[in-house]
């Protein structure tokens, strides 16, 4: 794989490319237009595209293998080991704290020259830790070794992986920042995350019926599904293949020499005569710390609550384990279709003001759980409307966070800046699932339904700073206001 090939473009070039349509509804003006992801890469227009279709299939495989390596199948096949509650509390805490390993993985990446090998070394090796498992759970079958043997396994392979991939995280997105053209991360985003949506909603119920249907046992199943799950994970490491490789090395030489105003943030300083990364470039990014600032409260006010709604429906509102899967489904198909249209709205209007919109009705829903009951107009009316409100709002949330933090970390040491995100966000979040535990486990300001209040003013609180996050074509919330009903209004009129 050849590593793209850097350059220092003119500061006064104003001509335009002409503009074609090519898949993926790719504009041949936006991919080569003079933006930073890619203005400074001299990528081929075709190279572009295939890079984009190969970052898309790997998403699909990479979810299967998500399927299969996590969630409710991996805590089924503990529940069938008998594995206790610390078990199953590692199990929830190791994917948030291991992100405080995220910088470290961020400094060696960019000691590397490809961002390509990086990532199949760190992601290969993980793939190759799960192989252990689905030998050992055959080796179990036989008699071979224990249940406790094998919880402990599982749980230092999930610990070993989640370790791995805090140190491949922050460079698989940067690389990935890189080749996708900023006009075009709302919309190719939402198409991704679509996809993976679309691929989890149909492989999970799939995977789960295998699982209990296979005729040697539920532990033989899982066996067997975790490994066409590490065989699809191979697969999706075999798309990376496709994808146009990065040098940090170089990239972060362009960076250096490029104008705070051409990598997209006002507040970004450079220092043009030292190419080692210093920390003070970070301290001193205002506008990168006021993005920390709310992406930690954010996480943290988020996971005060978020993951108890559904100890709400089982504990409290006392529902069927197939009623609580039914929301999921409706909540994850609410998810899939929103996806798309929330990133043709961030594209035209911007991030920051749909973060800042949508986020209030985020905000306010855990006070919506307050109302539920165990009345059929609740079980087929209410709580249906309530995972498709979680479902659309969370398809806005999730984009565009990750955009606005693409947007406002600089190029050079990019990855550095995803790390300290990433680290930030997982501390905030463990700490605020935590606290949100000790509040429901002694029963203080109320149980659940004073948690579920305590979440929703964490969340207004934690809105306040993202306004004052300075996005590249960044919109007043006025303008987005304006624009987005006049946008709804032509809709409407051409139909």
């Amino acid at each position: 794989m050849n590593s793209i090939q850097l350059e220092i473009p003119a500061l006064d070039r104003t001509d335009a490319p002409a503009s074609s349509v090519i898949d993926l509804e790719v504009t041949t003006n936006q991919i080569t237009s003079q933006n930073l992801t890619t203005q400074n890469l001299k990528i081929p227009k075709d190279k572009v595209r295939t890079s984009l279709y190969a970052s898309t299939v790997d998403a699909v495989f990479a979810t299967i293998f998500s399927i299969t390596t996590s969630g409710i199948l991996l805590s089924n096949f503990l529940v069938e080991l008998g594995a206790n509650a610390v078990a199953f509390g590692m199990l929830t805490s190791i994917p948030m704290l291991v992100n405080l390993i995220q910088p470290l993985g961020a400094y060696l990446s960019e000691q590397t020259t490809s961002r390509f090998r990086y990532s199949m070394w760190i992601y290969g090796t993980s793939r190759c830790l799960w192989v252990l498992l689905a030998v050992a759970i055959f080796m179990a079958y036989g008699g071979l070794i224990d249940s406790h043997q094998l919880v402990n396994l599982t749980l230092f392979i999930v610990l070993a992986t989640n370790l791995l991939g805090g140190l491949g995280g922050a460079s698989w997105l940067s690389w990935l920042a890189m080749i996708v053209p900023r006009r075009l991360r709302g919309r190719y985003f939402g198409i991704r995350s679509s996809v993976s949506s679309l691929t989890n909603l149909i492989c999970v119920p799939l995977a789960g019926v295998i699982v209990s249907t296979w005729g040697g046992g539920m532990l033989q199943g899982y066996g067997i599904v975790l490994s066409i799950g590490i065989l699809f994970g191979f697969i999706s490491l075999a798309c990376q293949c496709f994808k146009a490789d990065i040098n940090p090395q170089e990239q972060n030489l362009v960076a250096s020499k490029a104008t705070p105003s051409q990598q997209g943030t006002v507040n970004t300083v450079i220092n043009t005569t030292q190419t080692v990364f210093s920390a003070l470039s970070i301290v001193k990014d205002s506008n990168f710390l006021t993005f920390l600032l709310y992406f930690g409260l954010w996480m943290f006010a988020v996971n005060l609550s978020m993951p108890f709604f559904n100890l709400y429906m089982l504990d409290t509102l006392a529902l069927d384990v197939s009623w609580v899967t039914f929301y999921g489904s409706i909540q994850a198909g609410a998810n899939l279709l929103l996806m798309v249209l929330w990133g043709r709205l961030a594209d035209r209007f911007g991030n920051r003001p749909i973060l800042a919109l949508v986020g209030i009705l985020v905000a306010i829903t855990p006070l919506l759980w307050l109302g539920v009951g165990t009345h059929n107009i609740d079980l087929w009316l209410w709580l249906p409307l309530l995972h498709v409100l979680t479902g659309g709002t969370w398809a806005a949330i999730d984009l565009c966070n990750n955009n606005l933090q693409l947007g406002v970390a600089p190029i050079r040491n990019q990855s550095t800046y995803f790390a300290i995100a990433a680290a930030v966000a997982g501390a905030c979040g463990a700490l605020g699932t935590t606290i949100g535990g000790f509040i429901v486990q002694n029963n203080i300001f109320g149980g659940l339904p004073g948690l579920f209040l305590l979440s929703c003013i964490f969340r207004l609180v934690a809105l306040i700073p993202v306004v004052f996050v300075n996005e590249p074509r960044r919109k007043s919330l006025f303008e987005f206001i304006q624009e987005i009903r006049q946008y709804f209004l032509q809709g409407a009129l051409q139909k």
